[in-house]
């Protein structure tokens, strides 16, 4: 969430950054402004009617002290008018700070310099492209035909128990999924980071920190007598551990990794391009969640992209990195990367990983902050995080690019963890 002071100092310049995002701030932010100064108003009003009260207060004890009980009981009908002033003043500012904050929700993070214009991702911009790119044998199918050939992922099945982007994974299948999740946590961790389990469930308190509310509102699964949404990434549990948390300036870097299964309604989505794995309704992912001092966000940013790139190199991908234009950066981010894997079968790039600073965006919904060695004042941290990595696409893109004659072949650094080198 933007700050209120940094809207009221800054209006000119926060409406044109956000145009790069495609979304026009004018009249939003006008009206934050504008309500502010209601805000004002209404503050000085009730901070002049109590004032007031307390001042004819200590008057009527005096008045019935001197013997004039008339004049007392005068003043004494006063303060009950101004008791109700001041209730109803009340109201009016818990109405106007509500609505205030409501519309601060709903505008977007601040895009960083970098970010390019365009309106989505045919505008992102690609960094670079790494890898080699696999030759397919004659008889290469994709991967929701090698899922029925080789029996390791029941489309059909996950859809009789659910429905459709709710997959079985088995036999191989299943120890191929686990294996990339222990791959990427113990890679994780080598790198620094402490390992949580987080819940799969949230309050609306925890979907507001980091900003799935009110903005993802309609894409999330939501448990409505208990009002708890089912998570769609375990940034937001990982992210608000540190929701309403004073932290020293020392403590920084904060490292989190987790897996989590992720749940998305994905509402809208259908076609050829959500076949098989590529996008799906319950998903397994692997976070990686950084806390960092404003200094050294950007610095951070740049570590975290090159640890996600140094996980697609070794499962031997071909890959490439985009820096997201203002269309395709989502609601809270200022900057973000892309990871697309190729996958052969299907002739077409994939997305597997994001990996985003949110500056004090999210630490300003959470209440995250820290303070300075010797300083009393707090200040706002820095939030980041990545997919390290989302598993769907990246296997999709492992079973297309790894298939022979033979069958489909593991790569080196997963088959420690598999127990096997061929589904065959």
């Amino acid at each position: 969430m933007l700050s209120l002071k940094y809207l009221q100092e800054n209006k000119e310049e926060a409406i044109k950054a956000l145009s790069i995002k495609n979304f026009d701030a004018t009249q939003i932010i006008n009206q934050v402004i504008e309500l502010d100064e209601v805000r004002k108003t209404t503050q000085a009003k009730l901070d002049s009617t109590q004032a007031e009260m307390n001042s004819l207060s200590k008057e009527i004890g005096m008045l019935f002290k001197s013997g004039k009980a008339d004049e007392a009981n005068t003043a004494k009908a006063k303060t009950g008018e101004l008791k109700e002033s001041i209730s109803t003043l009340n109201t009016e500012m818990n109405s106007t700070v509500a609505e205030l904050h409501d519309l601060l929700l709903k505008i977007p993070n601040i895009p960083h310099p970098s970010v390019p214009a365009g309106k989505g991702e045919e505008d992102n911009v690609i960094e670079r492209t790494e890898g080699e790119m696999p030759n397919l044998y004659e008889g290469a199918i994709p991967h929701w035909e090698l899922a029925k050939k080789y029996n390791i992922i029941d489309f059909e099945l996950g859809n009789k128990i659910t429905g459709a982007g709710f997959p079985l994974y088995r036999g191989k299948g299943a120890i191929l999924q686990r294996a990339l999740i222990n791959f990427f946590l113990d890679e994780n961790r080598k790198a620094g980071y402490e390992e949580v389990i987080p819940p799969l469930m949230v309050n609306e308190a925890s979907a507001y920190g980091t900003g799935q509310l009110p903005d993802k509102d309609g894409q999330m699964y939501h448990a409505t007598e208990d009002n708890l949404y089912l998570i769609p990434t375990a940034e937001v549990p990982v992210t608000n551990i540190y929701r309403d948390v004073i932290l020293k300036a020392e403590d920084f870097p904060i490292k989190n990794t987790a897996y989590s299964a992720c749940f998305r309604r994905e509402a809208g989505s259908y076609g050829k391009d959500v076949r098989g794995l590529n996008r799906l309704h319950q998903f397994d992912k692997v976070e990686i969640v950084q806390l960092q001092h404003p200094d050294k966000s950007y610095e951070t940013l740049e570590v975290m992209v090159a640890h996600v790139e140094s996980l697609i190199k070794k499962l031997g991908l071909p890959y490439r990195l985009l820096r997201l234009c203002g269309g395709d950066t989502s609601f809270t981010s200022a900057l973000t990367f892309d990871f697309e894997v190729y996958s052969a079968a299907q002739d077409k790039w994939l997305e597997v990983s994001s990996v985003s600073n949110f500056e004090s965006y999210q630490a300003n919904r959470l209440k995250l902050r820290f303070k300075e060695k010797n300083e009393k004042k707090t200040k706002l941290a820095h939030t980041l995080n990545g997919s390290a990595l989302a598993l769907p696409r990246i296997l999709a893109a492992l079973l297309e690019n790894n298939q022979c004659a033979e069958g489909i072949r593991i790569p080196k650094a997963l088959i420690p963890f598999t127990g096997f080198d061929m589904i065959d």
